[in-house]
């Protein structure tokens, strides 16, 4: 299965997590590395896209296809009432911080909180397969400036 990544150009190469262990995020609490992806090249610029201010296109991006082995896939079945919420609540970074902890499956399937229907891969970093994981491409990406301005 192909998923897809947008980042700043200096980490395209960087499949550590580490900007989601700095920071935390909906699946993922601070302390705890996990690498965000999403099934298609549209969910990926919706994701920035909602994280950015308007007005402000982002710049100096990259696209990363990523292949992950289907195999390693573990779907969320039962989600807390508020998993969609803004900002986003602590019960849905328990049910990553715990998929992160048990360390059974490479990757975590969720739905969007953005694109109904659409769902994220969340990778964990950590877990022995990892190595599996296949950068297929890496190239530049640009914004439409559309989407961010009022």
């Amino acid at each position: 299965m192909t998923v897809f990544r947008l980042s700043k150009n200096i980490y395209a190469h960087d499949l550590s997590g580490k900007g989601a262990e700095i920071a935390g995020g909906r699946w993922n609490s601070r302390g705890n590395a996990m690498l965000y992806t999403s099934q298609s090249i549209a969910l990926s610029v919706t994701e920035i896209a909602v994280h950015t201010p308007l007005g402000i296109t982002p710049k100096d991006y990259s696209l990363i296809h990523i292949e992950l082995p289907d195999s390693e896939i573990f779907e969320v079945k039962k989600l807390p009432s508020d998993w969609q919420t803004f900002p986003h609540a602590d019960s849905t970074q328990k049910i990553g911080d715990e998929f992160l902890k048990k360390n059974k499956f490479l990757t975590l399937k969720v739905p969007s909180a953005v694109v109904q229907g659409d769902f994220n891969y969340l990778i964990n970093p950590m877990h022995p397969d990892f190595s599996k994981i296949k950068i297929l491409k890496i190239e530049k990406f640009s914004f439409d400036e559309r989407l961010f301005r009022r």
